[in-house]
């Protein structure tokens, strides 16, 4: 499972985040989505953990935290789901 990070600087690096996550546990992963059109970050990213207790660490201790002038929405991700119409024409 992964954390989900949301009110995200747009000048946020993925180091940045693995940085501020190190402090509690092992980060696996960090991916910062790009708009497809702007080429920018979308504000918002993922943080995968070694472990369950590390995740749950991570989330008590940051959501709602002030980061780079920003008020963190830190909590568990919920699976991707199929967004699109199923319209067929």
């Amino acid at each position: 499972m992964s954390i989900y990070v949301g009110n995200l600087s747009y000048e946020v690096k993925e180091d940045d985040l693995r940085h501020v996550f190190a402090e509690y546990g092992t980060v696996k992963n960090v991916q910062l989505p790009i708009d497809r059109e702007t080429g920018r970050m979308r504000g918002f990213g993922f943080v995968e953990m070694e472990s369950d207790a590390q995740e749950t660490a991570a989330i008590e201790a940051l959501d709602n935290a002030e980061w780079m002038g920003r008020s963190l929405k830190v909590n568990k991700a919920k699976p991707k789901t199929d967004g699109g119409s199923s319209r067929r024409y």
